[in-house]
């Protein structure tokens, strides 16, 4: 890369022949909790972010917790009852979806303890019998077997819990994680071998050293890593993270997280089952354009290192310690309660249309970054000018050198700022009202489209001259077909 510059300019030669990529963003996206599957809302907006971003996967907590009903005691008998589970992937296969099968919590009749988490009173502790926890998890995969099919449960992907590391999640010791896992995992290949498991699905990167060498000293199967992570992840007490803890840390933070998880995994499919740009569940930040700017470059230098990447989520209809009633109010979701996309669900939008096909790009500066992409149709120059709170960013004039031998058929821009893609500035000056009636919520999705623009551009010897002002936390596509 060349040395940063005063104003940035970034070079490419569109005609160069492309890398090709793997779009890890749209494999998984996560949800809350299981029992939220069943509203037809959910449904509603799980199905237009399959068909608009293309996620394939989607990933929820609890499906093993008491409401789910997956496992009861009822007068000293163990009932087993998959019917809300079955209902939950009868409607993913559905609409061509398949689960990240996230295994937790524990049901409350195989508990050691009495710890729980969430409104929902998920149980976090180890089993008091962990061939019980076998026997259930046997029996539950082997009637998605019987039900479905083996080759298409083979597609799915069975993580073992939820960031163990954290006593918030797990009460039992690291030891008594992989004991879980390695329970789990014997009885899910003892179905069958090509069923994928894997783990240790932690917060913050941690354990996957110690995970992998567990499972390779105990000839222990680990198809694929999990962990997750968040920007804010290195400061404060756990749930205690905030906007100025983020002046503390730098804007590649989770590229250099995944860089050593990939090298820690050695050689096995690195999936990030979570993060999002902070962890705390009422951030005004996730509302706004930062948020955009954050995914689309998180999601680009990633690209080489993860295999999935799972945003914590697609949804604001989420209930882990009450449920809202604000259409704004900083939740993790890309759509709001009503269905309204934010600028993030908009990022994701732009993302989707990239392709798979990667061009180099020259050139470097402190807050903007830019990437090219190539499709049949088009290329796309990505560029985000984005910095975390309390680190300096200003309005930039960025300059592209695009190198083509044809003048394109159209250059069109289209952005992601305060003034483009932006509900929550309306609902800001509606007043913020706390509910929303019909004209409301189709005038917030009609200031949440994105607009494509036509662009001035100068071409002159084989190559494209144009200038993109780009705010502070911006995004911008510079679509060429």
């Amino acid at each position: 890369m060349a040395s940063k510059q005063t104003q940035p300019h970034f070079t490419c030669n569109l005609e160069a022949t492309p890398k090709p990529f793997t779009p890890h963003w749209s494999h998984t996206v996560g949800s809350g909790h299981a029992p939220l599957a069943l509203r037809a809302d959910w449904q509603a907006q799980l199905r237009q972010s399959h068909h608009e971003l293309g996620f394939r996967h989607v990933r929820f907590h609890g499906l093993l917790s008491d409401d789910m009903g997956t496992l009861i005691c009822h007068k000293n008998e163990l009932l087993y009852s998959f019917f809300n589970a079955d209902q939950i992937v009868d409607f993913l296969l559905d609409i061509g979806m398949k689960p990240f099968m996230e295994l937790s919590f524990m049901p409350t009749t195989l508990a050691s303890g009495d710890k729980r988490v969430f409104n929902y009173a998920a149980n976090v502790t180890p089993p008091a019998d962990y061939g019980q926890w076998a026997t259930l998890i046997r029996k539950l995969v082997r009637h998605w077997v019987d039900r479905y099919g083996l080759e298409e449960v083979q597609q799915w992907y069975f993580e073992v819990w939820n960031e163990p590391n954290l006593n918030s999640f797990w009460t039992g010791s690291q030891a008594d994680y992989f004991k879980l896992y390695r329970y789990t995992v014997e009885a899910i290949k003892g179905i069958d071998p090509d069923l994928r498991v894997g783990g240790p699905a932690t917060a913050k990167n941690e354990w996957i050293d110690a995970f992998v060498n567990y499972c390779e000293q105990h000839d222990t199967p680990a198809d694929f890593i999990t962990t997750h992570h968040y920007p804010t992840d290195a400061f404060g007490a756990e749930g205690d993270n905030t906007e100025e803890q983020l002046a503390k840390s730098h804007r590649s933070v989770l590229r250099e997280q995944a860089v050593q998880a990939q090298q820690q995994a050695q050689g096995r499919p690195l999936y990030y089952t979570e993060w999002n740009s902070s962890s705390n569940p009422r951030d005004p930040l996730h509302d706004y354009p930062y948020a955009a700017a954050f995914i689309v470059k998180t999601n680009l230098e990633a690209i080489g290192l993860v295999k999935g990447y799972s945003f914590w989520t697609f949804s604001d209809i989420f209930a882990e310690n009450y449920f809202p009633s604000q259409p704004f109010h900083g939740g993790f979701g890309l759509l709001n309660l009503y269905g309204i996309p934010k600028p993030t669900y908009r990022a994701y939008q732009l993302l989707h249309e990239l392709g798979d096909e990667l061009l180099e790009v020259q050139g470097a500066h402190a807050t903007v970054d830019a990437w090219a992409t190539h499709r049949p149709d088009r290329s796309t120059v990505l560029l985000t000018n984005f910095a975390l709170p309390h680190h300096p960013i200003a309005t930039e004039q960025v300059h592209l050198e695009l190198t083509r031998a044809q003048v394109p058929q159209s250059i069109q821009i289209v952005r992601i700022d305060e003034d483009h893609a932006n509900p929550r500035r309306l609902w800001e000056e509606m007043g913020k009202p706390n509910y929303l009636n019909a004209e409301q919520v189709a005038q917030l999705q009609q200031a949440s489209e994105l607009h494509h623009e036509p662009l001035t551009v100068e071409y002159r010897a084989g190559k494209v001259q144009l200038k993109v002002t780009m705010p502070p936390q911006a995004v911008a596509a510079v679509i060429l077909k």
